[in-house]
């Protein structure tokens, strides 16, 4: 089975990918993570990486699909981040019908526009190891001064509001097309965690029993 997770930033997809991974023992395959691998070994690439600048969606699938050809990965995957738009779905759902493989289920993780600022104006990175903690959802252990902690530019409200609007504007018809295509579930992402990720293991081990 390949599953599909979609939610905005701050809906908790990383978290939940890393409870299902685990639980069905899924490949994760995260597209940021891929492209900055990729770029390693293809200069254009990271030179558009480190830029700043958007990768085409032709050339952003072309790339991920290679490395799950490489890899000859066809099967039990769960994406986080890819496609991400309408035209990147067109470019690798040829890719998909081409190995005889298709997405099974997407799970579109619900939040609103105020948690998810609430969430993410929450973040705090450590500067001396680069992890991120959550002064809400996930707090520093005991041994780091809060105060030490700086909050990134991206994690500021206006940046924030910049992205969700990019996620309306190009995720949002990604998902009305795969409603039409396959099976959709939204899941309402502000539930605690515990709960959210007992609905996911539920509703995919319902799936893989059929």
């Amino acid at each position: 089975m390949n599953i599909l997770l979609i939610g905005p930033s701050g809906s908790g997809k990383g978290t939940q990918a890393r409870i299902l991974i685990e639980k069905f023992d899924l490949f994760y395959f995260e597209s940021g993570a891929y492209l900055r691998r990729m770029a390693e070994t293809h200069p254009d690439l990271k030179k558009t990486l480190d830029s700043g600048k958007i990768v085409p969606d032709k050339e952003f699938t072309s790339y991920l699909a290679a490395y799950l050809d490489e890899q000859n990965l066809y099967d039990n995957i769960l994406f986080d981040g890819f496609p991400r738009t309408v035209s990147q779905y067109e470019f690798f759902r040829s890719w998909l019908k081409d190995r005889h493989v298709k997405i099974n289920l997407v799970i579109v993780l619900t939040v609103s526009e105020k948690v998810t600022i609430e969430r993410l104006s929450a973040r705090r990175m450590d500067p001396a190891t680069g992890k991120i903690y959550n002064l809400i959802t996930d707090k520093p252990p005991a041994d780091i001064d809060p105060k030490t902690l700086v909050q990134r530019e991206d994690d500021k409200p206006e940046s924030i509001k910049k992205r969700l609007a990019w996620f309306r504007g190009q995720v949002e018809p990604l998902i009305e097309l795969l409603r039409r295509e396959t099976e959709v579930i939204d899941v309402d992402g502000e539930q605690p965690v515990d709960a959210i990720s007992q609905d996911l293991v539920k509703l995919i081990g319902e799936r893989i029993n059929k």
